[in-house]
């Protein structure tokens, strides 16, 4: 089996949170990993990117707080700027092991319109990727 001691998970505060988080949780507690809980605010202005950060690591610190009862070893990290290359800088600048995130499944318009996170960090990655799939 791998040695995934350090997992990054994105996490964008929305309904497939708790989805990853039910995949990602039991293979921590099995692996005896730490777990990284990563959300990158995507805003346009000081005030907005104030806001969301301050929104998204009340929900953050939730998650962590319910995986720290659970025994594992969890962290709240809060990025700002383009998801895809937020996530990438992350994986660049530390030790992880294994990155989990939730595909949202877009149809088309959706992909050409909004691009695909997913899509690109699938081509661009350096480690390993778990992507999850909700059902629609």
């Amino acid at each position: 089996m791998f040695n995934y001691k350090n997992i990054l998970v994105a996490i964008d505060c929305s309904e497939v949170d708790t989805i990853i988080l039910n995949h990602v949780s039991p293979l921590a507690i099995k692996l005896g990993a730490s777990v990284h809980l990563l959300h990158v605010v995507h805003s346009h202005t000081l005030d907005q990117d104030r806001c969301l950060r301050e929104q998204s690591q009340a929900i953050l610190e939730g998650y962590r707080n319910t995986m720290q009862a659970d025994g594992i070893d969890a962290h709240v990290v809060i990025r700002s700027g383009e998801p895809d290359r937020e996530i990438l800088d992350e994986i660049d600048e530390h030790s992880y092991d294994l990155f989990a995130m939730a595909a949202h499944g877009h149809r088309l318009p959706g992909r050409i319109m909004f691009g695909s996170v997913s899509r690109t960090l699938r081509e661009k990655i350096t480690i390993p990727l778990l992507l999850i799939k909700p059902a629609q």
